[in-house]
């Protein structure tokens, strides 16, 4: 029997804010896990601290809520201990590109298969509204007294420079896209990140629905908006890497990502940026060294007897240690 969207819902109140990109993100998820046929108990959902950290309570499937900027090392730690689970990390831009940031950079360059969702609104909506790692330099959202002093993060193209193999940008507000980018992302042999843009109307009058959807500048002829986001897709944007690729076809794919990351104002690009799937993942290089590692990972094996006792024989290594 197919599985639907509500297979994946929890019966707990949500208490995000009326209007929070959240809810997008959460329902977009809930149906790409239904799409996949990915049974509750094969997903686990880590999370870090903020708005977005509660998303693993809305999601029926494991759910672990972590640390601040510290759900990758959780979800990773997960994932080569059972290979067999489909391991997702959730972070809001200022817990996962702030305090995080590192385990970004090093999660990238590893190539573990999970998938890294961020939701991205500007600012650190739990705390009242601080410019978040991604607020634009100059931009001041009206819980700040004075406009943002940094220079922007730039997620896809920090993603692109730590090596992680699929990129790609949604909106909150079209759901339906953005299921189609996180299976996409799930589906992925190796690191998938996804930035969603995320609209806070709480603390970000900025980067509002209306910016996003043009609401706030109407053509002059049609008076219809005239919309900032767009899918690449529409546009014949090709992200795939292929097997027999030259370094410069790969190169050219990721100098393309580039500049469509550097795109923002007049015209926002949403769908997939860099999807590569010729990098061996984290856990076939472990497998070349370790042969029993994917059929006997440490989640399956025995760690104590009946008794209690380890079921490991130490006194070969203790021998050698004894002085």
């Amino acid at each position: 029997m197919a599985l639907k969207l509500a297979d994946f819902k929890e019966q707990i109140h949500n208490d995000w804010c009326p209007g929070c990109g959240d809810f997008g993100i959460l329902s977009a998820l809930q149906s790409a896990l239904a799409e996949l046929e990915l049974e509750p108990h094969q997903v686990v959902i880590f999370s870090g601290i903020g708005c977005s950290g509660k998303l693993p309570h809305f999601v029926k499937a494991y759910g672990i809520h972590t640390l601040h900027g510290r759900p990758l090392p959780y979800a990773l730690g997960a994932k080569l201990g059972n290979p067999s689970l489909e391991v997702i990390a959730v972070s809001g831009d200022g817990d996962g590109l702030g305090i995080g940031v590192s385990h970004f950079i090093h999660a990238g360059r590893r190539n573990v298969d999970i998938t890294y969702i961020v939701h991205d609104n500007g600012v650190y909506g739990l705390t009242k509204g601080q410019a978040s790692p991604t607020l634009k330099l100059g931009v001041k959202t009206k819980a700040m007294p004075e406009p943002n002093i940094n220079e922007a993060v730039n997620p896809i193209f920090l993603a692109l420079s730590a090596g992680v193999t699929f990129i790609a940008r949604g909106y909150a507000y079209d759901i339906r896209h953005l299921k189609d980018i996180l299976v996409k992302a799930i589906s992925h042999k190796g690191f998938a990140f996804v930035d969603v843009l995320q609209p806070c109307p709480t603390y970000n009058d900025v980067n509002t629905k209306a910016f996003y959807s043009g609401e706030d500048r109407l053509d002059p002829l049609t008076k219809k908006p005239r919309p900032r986001v767009y899918r690449l897709e529409d546009f014949g944007h090709d992200p795939v890497v292929r097997a027999g690729m030259t370094r410069e076809q790969v190169m050219t794919k990721i100098y393309k990502a580039i500049e469509l990351s550097l795109e923002w104002g007049e015209h926002i690009p949403i769908g997939v940026f860099y999807q590569n799937e010729t990098v061996p993942t984290y856990e076939q290089r472990l497998e070349q060294r370790l042969p029993t590692y994917l059929s006997n990972p440490p989640a399956k094996q025995k760690i104590s007897t009946q008794e209690g006792f380890s079921a490991t024989d130490l006194s070969e290594i203790l021998e050698e240690m004894s002085v």
